[in-house]
Formats: structure tokens, sequence, C-alpha cells
């Protein structure tokens, strides 16, 4: 990974901290937030068909079918939009990589700038992002992470939390989720 390839050329004092504190941050929030959907969609449905048969007067087993074909149904439902939601977010990342390394051979000084334009909005001045927007002119591998990271996934944690609002399926699992997109290089 890029930032383990980095740390093996940092100060040795700031390599020993890095060394002895270990972030353990939870990774897992799309899963839970996916069976937090499944089960509340899994749950509500067939409990309102299967009130909904009984109000009427339903014999027990037209109640019972009904809600294991719901429950089949419903399965098949969620399983395909969350594997179009995955197919999808997967083309799109594939077509900004792909849009990001041309920018990056056939207009670098843009690239550049935008760049530079990123570490502006953090606060970090033109003299301190100078040297950072070089460095990574140097490194196409490292100038196209950056870009995919900075620019391309918080897009899609937008589209993906415009996604859960609709509530109409669930992203895909934790299985057949993205690869991101790393090589690695040397910094």
């Amino acid at each position: 990974m890029a930032a383990q390839n980095s740390r093996a050329t940092i100060e040795p004092e700031k390599q020993t901290l890095l060394n002895h504190h270990k972030e353990k941050h939870f990774t897992a929030g799309e899963v839970v937030r996916d069976i937090i959907i499944g089960v509340s969609d899994g749950l509500t449905v067939p409990f309102a068909l299967a009130a909904g048969l009984s109000g009427a007067n339903a014999s027990s087993s037209i109640v019972i079918t009904a809600g294991i074909a719901e429950v089949a149904a419903g399965a098949i439902s969620m399983g395909l939009g969350g594997y179009l939601a995955a197919k999808s977010e997967a083309d799109h990342y594939t077509r900004e990589l792909k849009r990001e390394e041309e920018e990056i051979i056939n207009v670098p000084d843009v690239e550049a700038a935008e760049v530079a334009e990123i570490l502006a909005e953090y606060g970090v001045e033109p003299h301190e992002y100078a040297p950072v927007v070089n460095a990574l002119r140097k490194r196409p591998q490292a100038w196209l992470d950056f870009m995919m990271n900075l620019r391309v996934e918080p897009m899609s944690c937008f589209t993906g939390g415009i996604h859960d609002l609709s509530n109409s399926w669930p992203s895909a699992n934790e299985n057949s989720k993205l690869k991101r997109h790393k090589k690695d290089y040397t910094v």
C-alpha cells in the first residue's frame, strides 16, 4: 500500500512514533448499513403482508405461502439491486480512473493545478504545496492514486448516500465490493 511504502522513507523518529501508534478504525460501516436495511426491509414487508392477509380473514396456509413467496421475491430483488449497485459503482470507478490517467498524460499542467487547488482547500499555502505538486508529477502512479482518492471516492460516497436515501436496495456486500486500484510505488 502507498502509506506503508511512504513510511519507509520518513525520518526515523517519526517512523518510531508510527510504529508504536496503531489506529484501529471501524471499517465495516457499509456492511452494517446493508444488514440494517436488509433486516428492516426483510421484516417489515412480510409482517405487513401477513397482517393484511390475516385482516382479510385468509387461511393460515395462504398467509404462510404468501409470506414465503414475499421473502423469496424480496431476497431476489435485494440481491439484484445490490449487484447492479456494485456493478454501476465499479463501472464509474473504471471510467474515472481511465479519465484521470488520460488527463495526467495529456494535460498534466491542468491536473497539477487541480492538485494545488485541492491542497489550497485544506489551507496549504502555495510555497508549501508546490513541492508536493512537483513530487506527484514525478510519480504518475502516486499522482493517479491521489486524484482518485480525493476526487472520485468522495463522489462515490455522495452518490451512495443518495442511493441509501432511496431505500430501493442496499449497496453491494463486502464480498462484491470494488477492490481499490492501488499499485506499489515508492515515494
